[in-house]
């Protein structure tokens, strides 16, 4: 019988001797477009601080003002001790502006895509997920009771297959807003008018596309006139914090609250975070200029890199990854880039498809035109 000391060292064996080992490494903190490292800084362009709003000095406020008024925990679950009038106003707020009747706060993006799909699916249930949906979601679906299928991604015509068959049960229809690895995003309008021909109900995660799309940064199912059932918002990219919200209608809400795991033996939020969280709604509100920025460097990125030797993704967001293939090759090239104090991490399988490895380049608002040209300039003079 093997021992568990030598079941762990087996498998880590097994990691190390591939290129897929993964390491941490110890940061001094970050304003979205610097990265300090012990070793000095680097243009940080692996950040989902999108707007780079971590760093806003009426947001940082905002919490401090909650944390002298709240403290610095919430103390417990939101059914016993930890729901607020800072989470109550939050909620609030967030269904008043993306339009819909309630708002229930989650400690992070992965519990609430894991505690909504948990506490809505039962055996008789299928879940029909866009393959390249994010891994909070897919591993929610496949360990839930219900009978769990893939569609092509962004394929109307595998979807249209799917949702073809009869099934006694409910279907749930799951994919991203903006999908985290690719850059591209979901044709949502298509999607919502096949979900509901087959009365069936529509789930988006779109934790990339709110703060960035749409009229005030509502996101992409407002920039397409589309109202999923069920929409996951977090908080850990364009609003520069973390935590996430379900936003859905009342009846959702009031379910959720009694059977959803995740929310139920959690310990809520901070306080003081919601506090922050609801001056980051109002920058966010108010951020066209913001917008504005980060599209312009957007542009002007996906512009300049063409004349560069690398397989660029079809990609109009913030997430512009450029397609390396050998696993190797991309680690490598993410290590030489660092020695330019460039910072892009190289983003391997599983988390992507197998020759899929790729540098994942995130912009900001906060990038300049220069430290694009100095990142174009890395890229062209790394010998890869």
């Amino acid at each position: 019988m093997m021992s568990w000391s030598d079941s762990l060292s087996r498998r880590l064996a097994e990691r190390r001797s591939t290129s897929l080992w993964r390491n941490r490494q110890v940061h001094q903190g970050s304003d979205g477009r610097l990265l300090f490292t012990s070793d000095g800084q680097y243009l940080n362009f692996s950040s989902n601080d999108y707007l780079g709003l971590s760093r806003h000095p009426q947001i940082i406020a905002a919490w401090q003002q909650g944390a002298e008024q709240y403290g610095v925990g919430s103390g417990g679950s939101g059914h016993v001790t930890g729901y607020t009038v800072a989470h109550n106003i939050l909620e609030q707020q967030l269904a008043e502006w993306l339009g819909y009747s309630r708002a229930l706060l989650f400690i992070s993006g992965y519990a609430a895509n894991q505690g909504v799909i948990a506490a809505l699916m039962e055996k008789e249930d299928r879940i029909i997920a866009d393959r390249l949906s994010h891994a909070s979601l897919m591993e929610a679906a496949i360990h839930s009771p219900a009978q769990c299928r893939r569609f092509l991604h962004n394929n109307m015509g595998s979807l249209q297959q799917h949702l073809a068959k009869a099934y006694a049960g409910k279907t749930l229809v799951v994919t991203e807003g903006v999908f985290s690895m690719d850059g591209d995003c979901a044709p949502l309008e298509a999607i919502a008018q096949q979900t509901k021909s087959t009365a069936s109900w529509l789930m988006v995660d779109d934790a990339h596309g709110i703060g960035i799309h749409g009229d005030e940064g509502r996101g992409s199912c407002w920039m397409q006139n589309v109202k999923p059932e069920i929409l996951i918002i977090t908080f850990g990219k364009a609003f520069g914090l973390s935590g996430a919200a379900v936003l859905c209608d009342e009846q959702t809400a009031e379910y959720l609250l009694q059977y959803a795991r995740h929310l139920i033996y959690s310990t809520a939020m901070p306080p003081a975070q919601a506090v922050a969280l609801s001056e980051a709604v109002q920058q966010i509100r108010a951020g066209d200029e913001l917008r504005e920025r980060l599209q312009n460097n957007i542009r002007y990125f996906r512009r300049e890199v063409q004349q560069l030797p690398f397989v660029l993704m079809n990609s109009e967001t913030a997430i512009q990854p450029l397609i390396i293939g050998d696993n190797e090759l991309c680690t490598a090239l993410s290590h030489v880039l660092r020695q330019k104090k460039v910072w892009v991490k190289a983003i391997l399988p599983p988390t992507v498809p197998p020759d899929g490895a790729r540098l994942r380049i995130t912009l900001t608002a906060n990038h300049t035109q220069h430290d694009i040209d100095t990142l174009l300039e890395a890229l062209h003079g790394s010998g890869c």
